[in-house]
């Protein structure tokens, strides 16, 4: 009888998760990729606000990263998607994979069609799953009791202001069924790699993901931020992203932390610098928060930015799917 190949479940945005899933396409494994559906800022934002649709830019990153891009059809149709119009017109901003998402949305009334008939296009290989289907904003209250509104305000907010103390949603949603029926069902939950308050820790604010996430006998692993984001986790050390990961996730402690050891290069440092984003450090108090914690080379480098190396994260994924399924089977 032939092996069934593992379930991975990659919790997040789009930028950070699409890192990973454009590793994971590659791999023997079944992949469903749950996604917020709070963004309120750049197209998404734009269309959100024009049209009342939901937010479509993290959807189209993890379809586009699920691809078939051996399929020479398939790549011709990833690069007109990713087209971003950038000459001063009402165009301006939007990518045509939006665009797409939003007129097949409107053709169906109907995120969820929209999702399939773009998969199918696409020759997706695995699952994208809206958290939810119902409008919400992110708000954020900070330490001095200020609230932010929206999730666009919190993620370009300045570093003058006080430290974030909670997020949460401004209304009740509704879960999408499908995300919790994939995590009940997964052998691996990744959360991350993304930013910790507007990609990772949104999905937790859906109670019923929380409880899915808590209670999983899947391996939980979380891929730790390389850097962090002004305003957002200025000064934070991993101890503090993975604490708050754990936090809202209701999770006592990880099965997996998995961290980058390596050094930045002085320019890429200096580039971020002016930013005033700093590369994480890597703390004892991680081991309080995580029954394992892997510290190891997980970048790579276009020009001055730094990334998730996808192929380097996936190899520790499908490590830790082998070491989760020996741990069970003893």
């Amino acid at each position: 009888m032939e092996k069934k190949s593992p379930r991975i479940v990659v919790v997040g945005g789009g930028s950070g998760s699409s890192v990973v899933l454009n590793g994971l396409v590659n791999c023997r494994v079944s992949v469903s990729a749950i996604v917020t559906m709070f963004d309120s800022g750049g197209s998404s934002g734009l269309l959100r606000k024009e049209f009342g649709l939901l937010p479509l830019g993290d959807i189209r990153q993890c379809l586009l990263a699920l691809s078939s891009k051996e399929d020479a059809s398939v790549r011709g149709m990833i690069d007109v998607l990713n087209y971003r119009f950038e000459s001063e017109s009402s165009l301006m901003g939007h990518s045509v994979g939006n665009l797409v998402l939003a007129a097949l949305t409107s053709i169906h009334k109907d995120l969820k069609k929209a999702i399939e008939e773009l998969s199918a296009l696409l020759r997706v290989k695995g699952h994208v799953l809206p958290v939810t289907y119902d409008q919400a904003n992110l708000c954020a209250r900070l330490e001095n009791g200020d609230i932010i509104y929206t999730e666009s305000d919190i993620d370009l907010r300045s570093d003058s202001i006080p430290p974030i103390e909670t997020v949460y949603l401004d209304h009740v949603v509704k879960v999408n069924q499908e995300a919790v029926d994939a995590i009940n069902d997964a052998d691996l939950v990744l959360l991350g790699p993304g930013d910790l308050y507007t990609s990772i820790i949104p999905n937790f604010l859906v109670p019923e993901i929380k409880n899915a996430i808590s209670s999983t006998r899947a391996c939980v692993v979380y891929a730790g931020n390389l850097m962090t984001k002004r305003g957002e986790t200025s000064g934070y050390k991993a101890s503090k992203f993975v604490s708050e990961v754990c936090r809202y996730s209701g999770r006592e402690k990880l099965d997996y932390l998995i961290l980058n050891s390596a050094t930045l290069p002085d320019e890429v440092k200096f580039a971020y610098k002016k930013e005033k984003a700093e590369p994480v450090i890597i703390d004892e108090e991680v081991n309080n928060y995580a029954n394992n914690v892997v510290i190891k080379d997980l970048v790579k480098f276009e020009g001055t930015t730094v990334r998730h190396d996808p192929k380097l994260l996936t190899d520790e994924i499908m490590a830790f799917i082998e070491l989760c399924s020996n741990t069970i089977n003893e």
